[in-house]
């Protein structure tokens, strides 16, 4: 089994903010994630706990990608607070996994005052490189946070009171169709979540509102390919194929990549079933937050034999190959890989 990572755990937003108010903040911080919106929040946490007077523009320096480096981070760190008990310094949109000073950059996250704190707040899409001082330095002198998305009744209920805020309620139905359609991550459903309740005319949203104005993820509109192909209904689903095809930022590598990932997980489900395994062990496998996702997983893997979903990742595997190493326009080869996968080929 493979070795659980950072991203791989789960990350309890209130949690971690009642831990911090507890015991006080530390002296260095490495918060990064998929879920930004959280990570901003957190590090505000950090910052009213520093920062405790409100004409206190001293005790805070802030270092982006453009005027980070050694020398201006060692300035920083020694910089002592004025109106606050703390000093507080945030280092936004630095890759750490980049920095070229990493033994004097190692060395002054060692050494940091009692009364100062160091917030590495990573860009978007970091994965930090264990193998490294500056992230060895950070593990042994500070905390690592991987801000992962909410998942389960966390992030339904943080949905039901954005739409109460908008003045309109929303069925539960609702809210799972727009957790399918949208994603998990905060910061992608804040700006559906206002779209659809302005749309919405009455008090109540239902699930023709979400799938009317959501915008859909490319994992999202898989899902659902995926699932009219199980049920057999290979037009929708090449429909559906069309429809990713048609958004100029949907590479048809992406695409077959989630469609590859999705056929992987409705083989596991398949053979969970198969060996009369339980939900719940399909849920904890997968990694899957939602029982609502689970039900739908284990309902289309259900409406294929185990050797044609086995035939449908080997499928997958092999036009990737072909991808990579054929001239054959990629579009073309991913519409075969679809179109072989809805005849029902199994490996036989």
């Amino acid at each position: 089994m493979a070795k659980k990572t950072k991203r791989d755990e789960k990350f309890n937003y209130n949690a971690s903010v009642s831990a911090l108010r507890a015991e006080g903040p530390g002296g260095l911080y490495l918060i990064w994630g998929p879920e930004d919106y959280l990570a901003d929040r957190f590090f505000e946490e950090i910052k009213k706990l520093c920062i405790t007077s409100e004409t206190d523009d001293f005790s805070y320096r802030r270092l982006d990608e453009h005027d980070f480096s050694a020398l201006a981070l060692r300035e920083a760190v020694d910089s002592v607070p004025f109106l606050s008990e703390r000093s507080l310094v945030e280092v936004r949109g630095v890759d750490i996994n980049k920095l070229k000073e990493s033994d004097e950059i190692s060395g002054i996250l060692a050494d940091i005052p009692d009364y100062c704190t160091v917030v590495f707040m990573a860009p978007i899409g970091f994965e930090p490189d264990k193998r490294l001082k500056v992230y060895k330095s950070i593990q042994k002198n500070g905390k690592e946070i991987c801000v992962t998305a909410q998942g389960g009744d966390i992030l339904i209920k943080w949905i039901i009171r954005r739409f109460a805020a908008e003045g309109k309620g929303i069925e539960l139905n609702a809210v799972q169709r727009l957790i399918n359609v949208s994603g998990e991550l905060m910061n992608g459903l804040i700006p559906e979540i206002n779209k659809i309740a302005s749309y919405t005319k009455g008090d109540r949203v239902t699930e023709a509102d979400v799938d009317a104005v959501a915008h859909h993820i490319p994992e999202a509109v898989v899902f659902d390919m995926t699932e009219a192909l199980a049920k057999g209904e290979n037009n929708a689903a090449m429909r559906l194929l069309g429809e990713l095809l048609a958004d100029k930022n949907n590479e048809p590598t992406m695409i077959l990549a989630i469609v590859g990932g999705q056929m992987r997980k409705m083989y596991a489900a398949r053979v969970a079933i198969d060996y009369g395994l339980t939900k719940d062990y399909v849920m904890k496998t997968l990694g899957l937050r939602y029982d609502f996702m689970a039900n739908r997983l284990i309902a289309a893997s259900r409406r294929f034999s185990t050797s044609q979903i086995k035939r449908a990742v080997e499928l997958c595997a092999e036009t990737d190959y072909a991808m990579k190493s054929s001239k054959t326009e990629p579009t073309e080869l991913l519409k075969e890989c679809v179109m072989r996968i809805a005849a029902g080929e199994d490996d036989a």
